[in-house]
């Protein structure tokens, strides 16, 4: 089973590619449950990370799933997000 946990910024490179690709990558990842378990709350924090960090397709997919979510899971993916912007 893959999972991704960031705990440094700078481990969140893939080659050349962007790092806030990689936050969108996994946010998808945990969306779909591709290769983890769906996780909805992983998925809306790490496309949240993604947009704040420029990744402008994370913005419109952060919304979409926003609106499947309930408003305690939300405020639960916000306030990860939040956190782990603040730590890293």
């Amino acid at each position: 089973m893959a999972r991704f946990d960031m705990q440094a910024d700078d481990m969140a490179t893939l080659g050349s590619q962007p790092k806030a690709d990689i936050f969108r990558i996994m946010g998808l990842m945990y969306a779909t449950g591709r290769g983890c378990d769906q996780d909805l709350v992983a998925a809306h924090k790490w496309l949240n990370v993604a947009a704040i960090k420029g990744c402008d397709r994370s913005v419109g997919l952060r919304a979409d799933l926003a609106a499947t979510m309930s408003k305690s899971q939300l405020a639960e993916a916000l306030r990860e997000a939040r956190e782990w912007m603040t730590s890293h």
